[in-house]
């Protein structure tokens, strides 16, 4: 096997989790180092004026939350940046793709999973953005993969047929004991999940790997759009 150095970049705490967490959970028990960057806080846009002081407790707790998912999935690293949530178009779009870049020349992942840009939430849109430029295919540009992901009550919400919905060109298999570890990652987030049938349940994040695995003949899996693929 040849180890690898993989990067999840996520627009929020939780969007890592529901949209590869058992493939994380995968590709770290086969021994690749998988790192995690989250680009916005994931919490302020609950009030109608972002106000960072008065939420600094459960921001804290948030990024915990983060922590222990991911560990628990066996991530390597995870990091988290601070764009505000649900306004990172306030944010200068080279802003963001700095942060990007400067990630990319730390971990030098030559595989990376992001979010799909026809999405409902606005920070996955501008994450999705971010990343594709800062990984456009110039000379010596180390990522070799690029895969984009679902994540559920976002990506299917969207209402724009024109741009094209989440069709997925690729596959990763699991087995029943990834799939328990991202519904443990994502135990975690109780702040952020929601009750059944809510598409960002537990219940709903299972039957969704159900699915995608039927798509492929297997008992859970999830799904991805391939961007750039490099053999």
């Amino acid at each position: 096997m040849n180890k690898k150095n993989i990067l999840v970049i996520a627009a929020h705490p939780d969007d890592e989790v529901l949209g590869c967490g058992g493939t994380i959970a995968r590709l770290s028990a086969e021994g690749h180092d998988v790192h995690v960057l989250i680009l916005a806080e994931g919490l302020t846009s609950r009030e109608i004026k972002r106000d960072r002081e008065s939420k600094q407790s459960e921001l804290n707790s948030l990024s915990n939350d983060a922590n222990k998912a991911n560990f628990s999935l066996g991530v390597k690293t995870v990091e988290l940046f601070d764009f505000p949530d649900n306004r990172m178009d306030s944010i200068d779009r080279l802003d963001v793709i700095k942060v990007v870049e400067r990630k990319i020349e730390e971990i030098k992942p030559s595989l990376l999973f992001t979010h799909f840009v026809n999405d409902l939430n606005i920070d996955h849109r501008i994450t999705n953005d971010a990343v594709v430029t800062a990984c456009r295919a110039y000379p010596g540009q180390v990522v070799e993969e690029i895969y984009f992901f679902e994540v559920a009550s976002s990506t299917e919400w969207q209402i724009s047929p024109n741009l094209g919905g989440f069709q997925p060109t690729v596959y990763f298999r699991l087995n029943a004991k990834y799939m328990e570890k991202k519904k443990t990652a994502l135990s975690f987030y109780g702040s952020e999940m929601r009750k059944f049938p809510h598409a960002r349940s537990i219940e709903a994040v299972e039957a969704l790997g159900m699915w995608r695995g039927a798509n492929i003949g297997f008992e859970y899996a999830e799904a991805f759009m391939c961007a750039r693929l490099i053999r």
